[in-house]
């Protein structure tokens, strides 16, 4: 085991990249059912002193983030809103992915950089706003699998359902909760732009909620009604930059095998073929680390060389293999 000191300064000098995908738990309490943007701040204090503690090291970041809650929120209050004025439009939801984007990057980018401050180093971090590129004929369109917004009883979810139209699923362990087409994404539309950045020393959030849908037609690009899997646009970010490492940040320290259950076993390391054939055992369900492993898989498939999973008080603790799980080529 390498000293902090010596790892530091090992890693300064490789100046290596990562994408860390920052799940839901890193901007929201699981207990919340609504969360300001105080709240949403406080929260994000442990994971950005962390991330701000690899960029002092002298990693070079691509930082993603997942958008469910708050695009959940920001819908529900523009249907009241127009429901109390008739004149005043629904968002759409593409525009909702937008706005989450823009407002939880720029928490993110704040906290870092607070972070940094108080490390006695600034460093140089940017939000930007991403469209991602999905195909309109995608199959999620017509079965709904996303989860959007708070988890709700049976009862007022149904009452939900009738009078706004939305389709609900149930939530395992939560609750039901709103559902929306989530295709795979295909293109990342400002992909130049994060390599330049990343290339000047410039760490960026981007792909944000998976990033915002749009389709591609006729050259032109118009938005569309999904949000798309935060994971898996992490995982095709971190593919196109070719990075050393995708991180990916959940609720559990570490991977488990019969989670839940007695006999429950956190997973150290494991190779890209013990992955594929515990997701094909069905030890990782699809609303849970289901997608999370299979943007590991999808990433190591296609070059990639580490990827952690960890929860966001463990970052530092992971990198350096103390704790987290490694899925390795």
């Amino acid at each position: 085991m390498n000293h902090p000191a010596q790892y530091a300064a090992e890693t300064a000098e490789k100046k290596r990249t990562a994408v860390i995908a920052l799940g839901g738990n890193a901007l929201k309490r699981k207990e919340q059912k609504y969360a300001s943007i105080e709240d949403q701040r406080q929260v994000l204090k442990i994971t950005a002193t962390q991330i701000a503690s690899l960029m002092d090291e002298g990693w070079r970041l691509a930082i993603s983030h997942g958008n469910g809650p708050q695009v959940g929120d920001l819908m529900l209050m523009s249907q009241l809103a127009h429901e109390q004025l008739k004149d005043l439009p629904n968002l759409p939801l593409d525009a909702a992915n937008a706005q989450t984007q823009g407002s939880i990057g720029y928490l993110i980018a704040q906290s870092i950089s607070n972070a940094s401050v108080e490390n006695g180093n600034l460093r140089k971090i940017a939000a930007l706003l991403t469209q991602v590129i999905v195909d309109d004929k995608d199959p999620a369109f017509r079965n709904p699998t996303k989860f959007v917004g708070p988890a709700y009883p049976i009862e007022e979810a149904n009452k939900l359902s009738v009078k706004l139209g939305w389709k609900m699923k149930e939530d395992r362990g939560r609750g039901w909760r709103r559902v929306v087409a989530s295709p795979k994404p295909l293109e990342i539309v400002e992909l130049p732009v994060i390599k330049g950045l990343i290339q000047q020393g410039v760490s960026v959030i981007t792909v944000g909620g998976g990033g915002i849908p749009v389709v591609k037609k006729a050259g032109r690009l118009d938005g569309i009604a999904a949000v798309i899997d935060k994971d898996r646009a992490s995982s095709l970010l971190a593919t196109n930059l070719g990075v050393d490492m995708l991180i990916i940040i959940t609720q559990v320290e570490q991977v488990y095998v019969n989670f839940g259950k007695s006999d429950q076993r956190g997973l150290e390391k494991i190779h890209l073929e013990e992955a594929l054939r515990l997701l094909e055992a069905g030890q990782f369900p699809p609303g849970n680390m289901g997608p999370k492993i299979e943007a590991a898989i999808d990433f190591l498939k296609h070059g990639g060389k580490e990827v952690l999973i960890t929860d966001p008080t463990n970052l530092i603790k992971g990198m350096k293999a103390e704790t987290g799980t490694r899925i390795i080529p």
